[in-house]
């Protein structure tokens, strides 16, 4: 089975700071890490591997210091890591990100299996991978959080819903983005880390992948950030104290004006 699995740089949540000049994220001096939705969807593309036999290629999309996170990806079994960097990228929304990563992979060959994580903790949108799959014209699955059966036509996977689960079978190829519930990722072997650091990372470039220039970056972003601001502090809380019973009563008096 041919996998290819989605993953993205992303700031450490615990130091993010905003560019009041440009309303994005400030990455510069900022450490950066796999997104960790992307590490389980990575950990199930080599657990699919070692039980199917077949491939794993990690593509991201970033400036050339995010070729670290494939090395990383390498280093937890994938086998080839690809990186999609141009500065004709820069400002990409998430239809313009889906855009191009479906070239890039077109560029790849074709695959059965498409994994990403559920969303990225920098944007939160969630939009990527089932815009990509839009893209590649194959179905898709999002918030699955277990797959229960694969082979090289179809799967069967269980997809979070808010009140259980669905069970789903979906035909080959298709592309799945999951959730943290799936499993457990592994930490890289000192055999792995080997392997990450003598790995060549293939590069593509807009050029490369043929990508339309009105298509990426800002151009080809219908979405863009026009003001970043955090909320103002609202202030006037009331802290209640006592026992239950009494917070209960107090609070009740405390809303008694707005009924």
């Amino acid at each position: 089975m041919k996998i290819v699995v989605c993953v993205k740089q992303v700031p450490d949540a615990n130091d993010v700071r905003l560019d009041p000049v440009t309303n994005t994220l400030a990455r510069e001096g900022v450490e950066s890490i796999m997104n960790p939705y992307d590490q389980y969807a990575l950990e199930e593309a080599v657990r699919l591997k070692e039980k199917l036999g077949g491939e794993v290629t990690v593509i991201t999309m970033g400036p050339p210091q995010a070729a670290e996170v494939l090395r990383l990806a390498i280093s937890c079994g994938a086998d080839n890591g690809v990186l999609v960097s141009d500065r004709a990228f820069a400002g990409s929304d998430t239809w313009a990100t889906a855009y191009t990563l479906a070239k890039a992979i077109a560029r790849l060959g074709t695959f059965d299996l498409f994994l990403c994580g559920k969303q990225a903790i920098d944007g939160d949108t969630a939009q990527v991978g089932p815009g990509l799959a839009v893209r590649m014209n194959i179905p898709y699955l999002t918030c699955v959080q277990k797959i229960r059966q694969a082979d090289e036509k179809r799967l069967v996977a269980e997809r979070m819903m808010d009140d259980g689960y669905d069970v789903v079978e979906i035909g080959l190829p298709a592309l799945l983005t999951v959730v943290k519930d799936i499993n457990e990722p592994r930490v890289p072997s000192l055999k792995g880390k080997m392997k990450a650091k003598k790995a060549v990372i293939t590069t593509l470039s807009a050029a490369d992948i043929e990508a339309d220039s009105g298509s990426i970056g800002l151009p080809g972003s219908p979405t863009q950030v026009v003001r970043v601001f955090p909320p103002q502090p609202r202030g006037g809380r009331a802290v209640f104290t006592g026992s239950l019973d009494e917070q209960i009563d107090q609070l009740v008096e405390k809303l008694k004006p707005y009924l």
